[in-house]
Formats: structure tokens, C-alpha cells, sequence
């Protein structure tokens, strides 16, 4: 799979008109949900002939029926292999557009355009595409890259704390799996008061992260795993939380995926401890809270750990741990009794 081409600008009305004129595409359809389409839409002026369809926001509508109401409208509009997607959103948009171009007639070309820095730095890129299917995040898609990635932190600016600081959170990740110092570049990053500027050019050292992660294994079938770290408990606690009505944002999520995943790392790998603590104190201190779990909802983070779809054997429990920041290790299996002890030690240090 071939790198995506990311564009990095602070005008990404202007992107997506030099990237038309190089396409040439046979038709455009636009996949929004409603929110984007009332607050960003109107700000880039899109051309008139541009079909835009609407979804609700909303992960509880990332589902088939949204998707087949996508496939119809391609098909009420006319689109060909010719034609290009272009979805606009969040997270939802970019895996449940991207799906459904990538299906209609065998794929349709898409590019994404980010509207959350979540989104940025983890949906839009690396070719992954999907829709939640029973409770299960993500548990239907495809690998498909998209054409192109139009990076504008400038689309951030509407964006409530939380999820400045979910995406701030798969940031954090990606510096864990490349350097000590990538780690400390991140972490002297105010996301809540970074200008677009400031943030797009740690944007780009970031994503660049991921991308050579993505490049080396495209289907998810080694080295890529590397970025499951935090995942395989903060999908857990995303999942938990949903099921209770408390709709946690993913990366704060991975935030507490990754201290679990640094306890582990330090017991079985002898990480310093002193990566358990930063990341302890990041949840403490800087917004990154989460409804609180206790002895009685092991089971059911247990079985939500066990149909992760990352494991290679249904039941058994894979991590991605570290040995030191960018030196990672994959399919880790780990038992119930050194996650439970985990989970006891994350309760002290985040409480």
C-alpha cells in the first residue's frame, strides 16, 4: 500500500481545488453528518454541483442502515468508479465514507478531510475503513487507503477540550512507539492552547509516525500491530462505558488503554516505571478523566478484551506492549490474573 498523500495546509477549500484539478473526477459526492455540515461546511464555500448527503452525528448511527442510506444515495446520484468520495467529519465520517466508497461498485475513489484532530491523526489516515456492527466497534470493513488527506488544524477550532484531547491522546501514542524525545515533543505540547500553526507541524512529525508504520505492513498483519498499543483495555473501557450510556471519546479512552498497557510493559519487560507515572499523571492532571471502574466490572472488560478482533484466537488476550519507547512488541498474550493485577495497580495511580 502506498503512502497516503497527506496535505498539510491551514486552507482546505484551496486543497481540495488544486486536488479536483488534478483528479478530474466524474462527479463529487460529499459524506458529512449533521453537525459538520452546520459549522464547517458553510466556511468552505464548496461548489454547488458537489452532492452532499448527511447522516446524524453520532457513533450509535456508524451502523449498516446509515451505510446502506449512503450506498443508495450513490446510486440515486449516479456514481461510477469515476467518481470521488469526499468525506468531511470526524472519525465516524472518515471509517463509515470511506467503507462505503470503497464497496460501491468494487471502490470508489475517496479523500479524506479531517474535522477533528482524532481524526486526523488516526481515522483518516492508514487506510482503514468500517462501521460498528453488533455493540462491537469497527467489527465490519475493509483496508482501503484513501486518495488523499487534507490536514487543515484550522477545522479544529469549534472543537470542545475533550476531544482536543482525544486525539491528543493517539499523538501520545504514536510518540511512545517512535522516541524518548518524540514522547517529550509531545508532551511539552499544549493542545488546549496550541495555535493551528503550531499544531499542524506536530501533525505532520506525527502522522508521518503512522505512516511509515502503515507502509511497512498495509493489512494489519505484523509491525502494524505496534499501533493497537493502549487499545486493547482502552477499547475495552470505550465499550464498557457506551453499554452504560456514558459515550467516552476513543483517544481519552487509549490514554487509559496505554497506562494499563505501560503497567504490563514494566512487569513482563522491564519498562521503567517512570513512563507509567507520566502517563498517570497525564490522566490526573490534564483532563483526561474517565467514569471510574471497579472489582466488579473485570468480567465484562475480561470479555470485551476477549473479542477484540486483534487477537489471533478468540478468548485469548493480545496486547502490544513496549520494551522502551520505540521498540515495540506485538501479540502479547497475557492472562486474566496479570490483567486483573493490572488493573487494580491503574485504579491507585488514576484515582
Amino acid at each position: 500500500m502506498a503512502r497516503t498523500d497527506v496535505i498539510y495546509t491551514l486552507d482546505a477549500a484551496s486543497a481540495l481545488r488544486d486536488k479536483m484539478a488534478e483528479l478530474h473526477p466524474a462527479g463529487v459526492m460529499v459524506i458529512t453528518d449533521t453537525t459538520v455540515a452546520s459549522k464547517v461546511l458553510p466556511g468552505l464555500k464548496l461548489p454547488d454541483h458537489w452532492h452532499v448527503v448527511t447522516f446524524p452525528a453520532g457513533e450509535e448511527h456508524k451502523n449498516l442502515d446509515t451505510c446502506r442510506s449512503l450506498w443508495d444515495a450513490m446510486t440515486r446520484s449516479g456514481m461510477t468508479r469515476k467518481s470521488l468520495v469526499i468525506n468531511i467529519g470526524g472519525g465516524v465520517t472518515t471509517d463509515m465514507g470511506g467503507f462505503a466508497a470503497a464497496t460501491f461498485k468494487r471502490g470508489v475513489r475517496f479523500i479524506n478531510v479531517p474535522t477533528t484532530l482524532l481524526s486526523a491523526v488516526d481515522a483518516a489516515i492508514g487506510g482503514k475503513t468500517g462501521i460498528d456492527f453488533g455493540g462491537l466497534k469497527n467489527e465490519i470493513g475493509v483496508f482501503a487507503p484513501a486518495e488523499a488527506v487534507v490536514v487543515d488544524a484550522g477545522l479544529f477550532a469549534t472543537l470542545p477540550p475533550s476531544q482536543l484531547l482525544s486525539g491528543y491522546g493517539e499523538m501520545v501514542k504514536h510518540a511512545l512507539l517512535h522516541s524518548h524525545d518524540t514522547l517529550s515533543e509531545t508532551l511539552n505540547l499544549d493542545i488546549l492552547q496550541a495555535d493551528a500553526a503550531s499544531i499542524n507541524s506536530l501533525l505532520e512529525k506525527n502522522i508521518d509516525i503512522k505512516q511509515s508504520i502503515v507502509a511497512s505492513d498495509p493489512l494489519e498483519r505484523g509491525p502494524r500491530k505496534a499501533l493497537n498499543l493502549g487499545h486493547t483495555f482502552g477499547h475495552a473501557l470505550e465499550s464498557l462505558c457506551i453499554h452504560r450510556g456514558h459515550e467516552l471519546p476513543h483517544g481519552i479512552a487509549v490514554v487509559h488503554g496505554l497506562v494499563v498497557a505501560m503497567i504490563l510493559s514494566h512487569t513482563i519487560e522491564s519498562l521503567p516505571s517512570d513512563y507509567i507515572h507520566i502517563l498517570a499523571s497525564l490522566i490526573r492532571n490534564n483532563g483526561f478523566s474517565a467514569p471510574a471502574i471497579t472489582c466488579d466490572d473485570y468480567p465484562a472488560l475480561l470479555d470485551l478484551m476477549g473479542h477484540d478482533k486483534k487477537n489471533a484466537i478468540a478468548g485469548r488476550i493480545m496486547f502490544t506492549l513496549i520494551s522502551a519507547p520505540g521498540h515495540p512488541l506485538t501479540d502479547v498474550e497475557i492472562s486474566s490474573d496479570d490483567i486483573r493485577t493490572a488493573l487494580d495497580i491503574y485504579r491507585d495511580l488514576t484515582i
